[in-house]
């Protein structure tokens, strides 16, 4: 996400947003993707996500004859045969990376490495179906005679060791986190095992307490519990495979709430139980709870799909400011979401380049643009206009008036 050559119309969001990494780059710490049902918001994210797990996995758990799970874009007859594209460009270590691959559903059709040491950027290697140029840098002569047609190099590389390729893994594996906010009680277990393991739990808990759920605390404890506690209609051979080893630990998680008399005083702590007594909303900021700190403690990159689902508008801009903050967020971590939150277009939450839109044009094919291409007042009301349709990338609806027959 890099800052435009802009300025804000509240100097403090070029202060606090905005976070230089040298001379001549800055970056941004947050930014909104908005767009119409079906403009391609998920799509952005689901991309990424194959794209972090292709290059961790291709190396190890496919075979020569699986496929390649992409999707060519097929409402154009110019697309529909040609390969899918996919590039990062990230920091790490102080130096700037360019990776991308494209790919059929058969084999990786190219694929490349770059870096900027200091100035010029240079090639680590180039591939082009089975013909492979590699810099002596890359330290990776032989392995692209291992490497099949449907396996990334670079994820072969770093199963042979090669330390740049094993970096570069760890680095996606680490510091790019996507999520879901739709699906997300998946996430529950990361934010139960660091509140288990005591990583984060004094932060969480804080987190949990100060976006006003009522909650006072939260407990985690585990019971042992044996075969006979499961239900009788279970079949003995599904019994016996659950329980290997004899026994089994259940995990409750209870948030504590106040309990008050009719003079309003303060009497005793009722424990409710997290996923039976409280609400969707609040379940929801419990699964996200973890990722959110774990990305603000280590500056890392967090990419929220439908981030206001479940949410109270105000519980969502609390959450933003946490990243737009030089306090909260020293280690300069990064989130970008996709919303249909409109409240969020204001300018004094986010300058012009942190508002991204989505739109199908007349062929299907989404764009994706900044508010910062558009020349509009800094004191404009970013979220009337977008309602407006000034900007794109809403629904334009057609009469339901005569939808259903009056006379049936």
């Amino acid at each position: 996400m890099v800052a435009a050559n802009l300025v804000a119309k509240d100097k403090k969001l070029d202060e606090n947003n905005v976070f230089a990494v040298d001379d001549e780059l800055d970056l941004l710490k947050s930014a909104a993707i908005y767009g119409a049902n079906a403009s391609g918001k998920s799509n952005l994210a689901k991309a990424l996500i194959f794209m972090k797990s292709f290059m961790v996995n291709s190396s190890r758990e496919k075979q020569s004859i699986d496929e390649i799970e992409v999707e060519p874009f097929e409402l154009s007859t110019d697309t529909e045969d040609k390969p899918s594209y996919f590039e990062l460009v990230f920091l790490m270590g102080g130096k700037r990376y360019r990776y991308g691959f494209e790919a059929n559903s058969e084999k990786i059709v190219s694929e490349w490495l770059y870096y900027v040491p200091k100035v010029r950027e240079i090639k680590l290697f180039e591939r082009q179906m089975n013909s492979f140029k590699i810099s002596k840098t890359y330290k990776a002569k032989v392995i692209q005679k291992v490497t099949r047609d449907n396996a990334l190099f670079l994820s072969v590389s770093a199963q042979f060791n090669v330390e740049l390729a094993k970096k570069i893994l760890e680095w996606i594996t680490d510091n790019l986190n996507i999520i879901s906010g739709l699906d997300d009680r998946g996430y529950f277990s990361y934010t139960l095992d660091c509140l288990m393991n005591n990583e984060y739990k004094s932060d969480i808990i804080q987190l949990i307490k100060k976006l006003d759920l009522g909650i006072s605390d939260i407990q985690v404890e585990q019971k042992d519990f044996t075969i006979d506690a499961l239900p009788e209609q279970l079949p003995d051979e599904l019994k016996k495979l659950i329980f290997q080893d004899g026994k089994r630990k259940a995990i409750s998680i209870s948030t504590l709430h106040r309990q008050f008399d009719g003079d309003g005083n303060s009497k005793l702590i009722k424990k409710f139980n997290l996923r039976m007594h409280e609400s969707e909303g609040t379940q929801k900021l419990f699964a996200l709870a973890g990722h959110l700190i774990n990305t603000l403690e280590k500056g890392e990159i967090l990419i929220i799909d439908e981030l206001d689902a479940r949410l109270h508008p105000l519980i969502t801009i609390a959450l933003i400011e946490l990243f737009n903050s030089k306090e909260a967020n020293p280690n300069n971590a990064q989130l970008i979401f996709m919303t249909h939150d409109t409240n969020l277009l204001s300018n004094k939450l986010f300058r012009r380049d942190q508002i991204w839109f989505t739109e199908k044009n007349r062929y299907g094919a989404t764009d994706l643009y900044s508010l910062a291409e558009y020349k509009i007042r800094n004191d404009a009301s970013f979220e009337n206009d977008y309602i407006k349709g000034r900007y794109g990338a809403i629904p334009y609806i057609g009469d339901l008036t005569h939808l259903v027959d009056s006379h049936v």
